[in-house]
């Protein structure tokens, strides 16, 4: 059950928020290890006036603020960090380090964005609170952990988040991006990628680094293989579809004259249509289990998935009322069409789980002075690729006025959908 909250207290002026935020950004958590994220996070809901509960799909926290009959409106914002080490030069950079589920020792930062998620989420939560005289409803904030792995918005709805929190009419959220700050990007439609992570082995026959002859090498067989994998997107995908294949990481082997006796490839594939999808994944597959046969690999391939989420679709209905909202407060000049994002995200089951519409738009995180001369989306566009982007160890949103917009993003929309305070008798 949720525990008690405390006392209502006023919202955190820019300032606090900032300290915040930077707080978060120097003490990244792998995901679902977010325990001191989740403290932060819990702490400042209770003294917002929400009820409050954590632990929820592992270290998840939900707020809820119920303000009377009306629609229940879900926010959420993503906790987790990346096993990435930070070289942004940042007075409040990560120096962080942990042990990864391998046992590896890895280095941590917010290379995602998703410290400026939570920020602005809490600077939401609380002026929504403070200001409680002009909506009516309830408010299901939702901190989720693990979007890095794909794994926590399915932990989330399998601890019974809806059943226990009650079900929204809509699911709202955002994702930090190279847009300048104080921009929006919506696209209504399919909007992010699905993701499907592979862990791929390719076995050989080891033994002198003089005597090829007498082995199957591994890494021959893995080169052959990264690079044939190039040719699925190009030559097997049509023109009119989109798909994305990445061979993120080769392992093989530890010394100059020994080959090895396996390789192993971590793949990332991006897909939006489920029909290029199974394709896609085929012919992954299919290439990986011909080219160990090629070599007179010993044994079979093993190829396991390691993660797996759909596409995020935008209900266009609901962009439409979101935007509408949106432009209201920031100006039409400042929300514009991305289009869709060939990145993944796993908040589409949170919406896909309480049968609700979801809206899910990008926040602008690079310096506004970069885009100074940029006289149209195309032109921005061009030097948005230009930012060090998501994932970088370069990545770093300008505090301000990306932690300002976001909070008015998030708080504008949830309006959109809550009831009038005209209807709550007040």
């Amino acid at each position: 059950m949720p525990d008690s909250p405390s006392p209502h207290a006023g919202p955190a002026g820019p300032g606090e928020l900032a300290d915040v935020y930077r707080d978060l950004h120097a003490h990244p958590e792998l995901a679902f290890c977010e325990h001191r994220t989740a403290g932060i996070v819990a702490e400042r809901l209770r003294a917002a006036g929400y009820e409050t509960a954590t632990g929820i799909g592992g270290t998840g926290v939900v707020g809820v603020l119920r303000n009377g009959d009306g629609p229940t409106v879900a926010l959420r914002a993503d906790m987790d960090a990346l096993p990435v080490e930070e070289q942004t030069g940042l007075p409040y950079a990560s120096t962080a380090r942990t042990t990864d589920g391998d046992g590896r020792a890895v280095p941590l930062m917010h290379a995602c964005g998703h410290d400026m998620h939570v920020t602005c989420l809490l600077g939401a939560a609380e002026l929504l609170s403070a200001d409680r005289s002009s909506w009516r409803g309830t408010l299901l904030l939702v901190f989720q952990p693990a979007e890095e792995i794909g794994g926590g918005a399915r932990a989330m709805v399998d601890d019974g988040l809806f059943e226990r929190f009650g079900r929204p009419e809509v699911v709202l959220g955002q994702h930090v991006s190279p847009l300048p700050a104080g921009f929006v990007g919506l696209h209504a439609g399919p909007a992010f990628a699905a993701s499907d992570s592979l862990r791929v082995v390719l076995h050989g026959s080891g033994g002198h680094g003089s005597r090829p002859e007498a082995c199957v090498d591994p890494v021959v067989l893995a080169a052959a293989t990264v690079m044939r994998l190039q040719g699925v997107v190009s030559r097997e995908v049509a023109g009119t579809s989109t798909a994305v294949v990445t061979v993120g990481a080769l392992h093989a082997g530890n010394k100059a004259n020994v080959i090895a006796d396996r390789a192993e490839l971590l793949l990332s594939v991006r897909t939006f249509e489920p029909s290029v999808r199974e394709a896609v994944l085929g012919a992954v597959e299919r290439i990986v289990r011909a080219e160990a046969a090629a070599s007179g690999a010993p044994r079979e391939p093993e190829i396991s998935p390691t993660e797996s989420f759909p596409s995020v679709v935008n209900d266009p209905a609901a962009c439409a009322r979101t935007s509408e909202a949106l432009i209201s407060v920031l100006g039409a000049d400042r929300l514009v069409d991305p289009g869709p994002a060939t990145g993944s995200e796993d908040v589409g089951q949170l919406a896909e789980a309480a049968g609700a519409p979801c809206v899910y738009w990008l926040l602008g995180g690079a310096d506004p002075a970069a885009f100074a001369s940029a006289t149209s989306f195309e032109e921005l566009a061009q030097v948005a690729r230009s930012q060090p982007s998501n994932h970088s160890p370069h990545f770093a949103p300008v505090v301000e006025p990306t932690l300002r917009t976001g909070v008015t993003a998030l708080t504008t929309a949830a309006r959109a959908w809550l009831g009038p305070a005209d209807e709550a008798g007040r």
